[in-house]
């Protein structure tokens, strides 16, 4: 899209003289350069012998579209997740301890699941 079709989308206004209210979660004032995210509001005061424009500005949370640490394997025994860095994170399920329950079965299945779950994820 050149600048000439860009133009065609927005509607520009400049409001001269204007008050502002701005109530922000990020910032105590709006920092010079930063954009933030939120609803522009504009209350009109308006009678016979008195005109008066306020807009507010309210920041809102800006949604999250991701899931922070996602799992990439889940098994039995652990689930392992990629962090926002990219690296991976072993962590241990919760561990049944009841009748036939040996270290040697649990130790040789948290071996086996880490074992596939870095075969699929780690590239050689």
């Amino acid at each position: 899209m050149n600048k000439k079709n860009a133009r065609k989308v927005w509607n520009t206004n400049t409001h001269l003289g204007v008050d502002l209210k701005t109530l922000l979660r990020s910032d105590l004032f709006a920092k010079v350069g930063k954009s933030y995210t939120g609803v522009l509001e504009r209350d009109v005061i308006s009678d016979e012998f008195l005109y008066e424009e306020h807009f507010t500005f309210v920041e809102t949370e800006a949604p999250r579209s991701y899931k922070r640490h996602p799992h990439v394997f889940r098994g039995k025994y652990i689930t392992v997740t990629r962090g926002d860095d990219g690296s991976l994170r072993p962590n241990f399920r919760p561990m049944r301890v009841g009748e036939g329950f040996t270290p040697e079965r649990y130790a040789l299945g948290v071996y086996n699941e880490l074992l596939w779950a870095l075969e699929g994820l780690v590239e050689e």
